[in-house]
């Protein structure tokens, strides 16, 4: 089974000034992100402004970053979409561009048809039945409204081609009882930094973090700490990070995580309209927050 296991951040895109994908700056990123420890990168996931992407536009990004990846990094693309035919068709492109796994956010446009588990059971057992590539699940209820549930995802892992979660909800519970119920081998990542070290305290096997965009090497060392036993380093880092992790995420979102990677040396730009870059504000506090967290 494909080991998922580190911090991996899930890329942003970096438009120009006529609203096209930077290729230039889509490699720049990753290059720049190539030196770090980073266990491989995430395209196409909400940080990627993916729901605002045509599907050549999705398939143009894939093939950028695979060719500019280092060697050894792990390729995850985000094909999630509203049915199972057309994430289907997103997961045959990214097998045809190299990637090694398909992350696979809930369906939610018709949440209240979809919100039991028999439901959210069937959507992913079909995908996965079909799917040429190994299916991470997506859970992220702030941006569709709808939350997996837990014993959804424990009837999930027994299938052979669902090999783990990405779990963005925040909650602590819900990754122990994940960690806890689970088939043997079944691979629990979080998407929440602020909730980093607890969460692999709590058997979490890594991270997507929208966070390590701008900061790979403060999520790293969080990593690295907890790997390495240094429990009280681990903590300390996670305290550092917690308010710059919350503003550029649940506060500001893409605009302002955009913002904080120009701060340190990657390249940021606009968001995607009707995103809009953060006001002067808000990019007082990102300054601030970042203030000793490099990039």
């Amino acid at each position: 089974m494909l080991k998922l296991q580190g911090i991996f951040p899930p890329l942003t895109v970096p438009f120009n000034h006529e609203g096209d994908i930077y290729e230039a700056k889509v490699r720049f990123n990753v290059e720049k992100l190539n030196l770090t420890q980073v266990s491989g990168y995430v395209m196409g996931g909400s940080t990627g402004e993916s729901v605002m992407l045509s599907t050549p536009e999705k398939a143009r990004l894939w093939d950028l970053v695979a060719k500019h990846a280092g060697p050894g990094k792990l390729l995850i693309a985000g094909t999630g979409a509203e049915s199972v035919r057309e994430t289907l068709e997103l997961c045959s492109l990214a097998a045809a561009a190299g990637y090694h796994a398909a992350m696979v956010r809930t369906p939610s446009y018709y949440r209240g048809l979809l919100s039991n588990t028999a439901a959210q059971v069937l959507y992913f057992q079909a995908v996965a039945d079909s799917s040429p590539l190994p299916v991470l699940i997506y859970n992220i209820p702030q941006a569709t409204g709808l939350d997996i549930s837990a014993e959804a995802v424990v009837r999930l892992s027994e299938h052979p081609n669902v090999i783990g979660i990405k779990e963005s909800s925040g909650s602590m519970e819900k990754v122990m009882r994940m960690v806890a119920e689970c088939r043997q081998g079944f691979q629990v990542l979080v998407g929440s930094a602020p909730t980093l070290y607890p969460s692999l305290s709590m058997g979490a096997s890594g991270a997507i973090l929208a966070f390590a965009n701008a900061a790979p090497y403060a999520a790293i060392t969080i990593w690295e700490a907890f790997r390495t036993r240094e429990w009280e380093a681990a903590a300390d880092w996670q305290r550092r990070i917690t308010l710059a992790a919350r503003l550029v995420t649940t506060v500001y979102g893409i605009p302002g995580l955009k913002y904080a990677m120009d701060l340190n040396g990657y390249y940021g730009g606009l968001p995607r309209l009707p995103l809009v870059a953060p006001s002067a504000q808000a990019k007082r506090e990102i300054e601030e927050a970042f203030r000793g967290i490099q990039g």
